[in-house]
């Protein structure tokens, strides 16, 4: 699938191109994976989901509950009968990244991309471009939730102008600070709903427990005008303060004006803080707007 870090081209990224339709879809052929590749994708698992029941949100424990897919590489067509039923979204196979206009698409008529092959053995930590655990056990179990499925099917609608206003870029670092690096706020702890965190051993633990991080109150604004990091741990998450938050950050600004007046100035750093910025601390307690 695309994410912000990728070019719109297909040339020198991995993944079978040859066979992809005009939408870049493919069939997940789910008969052609070996046992290795469903031994891998148990290994992962088994380490994500310890983690998981300790750092992750609700929402995203309750929905990879229900997608059961611990025995090995899950088949597209099963879960996506179960996300069809929950929130009318079903999961389309794809080679690998995709380009933009073919991604905000797909979002926008409940159509979750979903990369097909799996990282080899010696990618167990680290991946450049996002696998089939990456993009199922990150992505999948979040669009289970009904707000959380109405904001990333919002997302989607949202890229049309994006586009028309040559601001990609800054609707790109929403995407990017919420769906693969968000956190929230629940009973009293920071933890994770952000596919990038949930689908790295390092980054679930980092995100959610480093007393170092900058963590900042959820603002679309500053977010869209936010660098990040793509080969590195993130130096800056945004919190939200429940999944309500980010479909009101969505469908309650005027997109259009926030465009004109930051796209063309350079995105502040990923590891400073700004005026006006809200940091939030571990117990909550030591809030201070900077």
């Amino acid at each position: 699938m695309e994410r912000p870090d990728a070019e719109n081209s297909t040339s020198g990224l991995r993944g079978d191109y040859s066979q992809a339709r005009a939408d870049y879809t493919v069939p997940q052929d789910h008969a052609s994976y070996g046992e290795a590749e469903h031994d891998r994708w148990r290994r992962l698992y088994a380490r994500q989901v310890a983690l998981a029941d300790r750092h992750a949100a609700r929402a995203y424990r309750e929905g990879l509950k229900r997608l059961d897919c611990a025995d090995g590489i899950p088949d597209f067509a099963d879960a996506s009968a179960i996300l069809t039923k929950a929130t009318g979204w079903q999961i389309v196979a794809v080679p690998g990244f995709i380009p933009d206009e073919v991604f905000f698409d797909h979002l926008a008529n409940r159509r979750f991309p979903v990369t097909r092959w799996i990282r080899e053995e010696d990618e167990l930590d680290y991946l450049v471009e996002p696998d089939v655990f990456h993009d199922f056990f990150g992505h999948v179990p979040m669009l289970l939730d009904p707000t959380f499925a109405d904001f990333m099917a919002a997302y989607g609608a949202a890229g049309a102008r994006a586009r028309e206003m040559d601001a990609v870029d800054m609707l790109a670092r929403i995407y990017w600070y919420t769906v693969e690096f968000g956190l929230i706020e629940e009973e009293g702890e920071i933890r994770a709903y952000g596919a990038g965190i949930v689908s790295s051993a390092g980054e679930t633990v980092f995100s959610t427990t480093d007393p170092d991080v900058i963590r900042l109150a959820f603002d679309p604004v500053r977010i869209m005008r936010t660098a990040y990091r793509i080969d590195d741990f993130q130096s800056t998450y945004f919190v939200i303060d429940d999944l309500d938050q980010l479909m009101g950050g969505l469908v309650d600004l005027d997109f259009g004006p926030i465009y004109q007046s930051y796209r063309e100035e350079e995105p502040f750093p990923p590891d400073e803080i700004q005026p006006g910025d809200t940091r939030i601390s571990l117990n909550k307690t030591e809030d201070a707007t900077q």
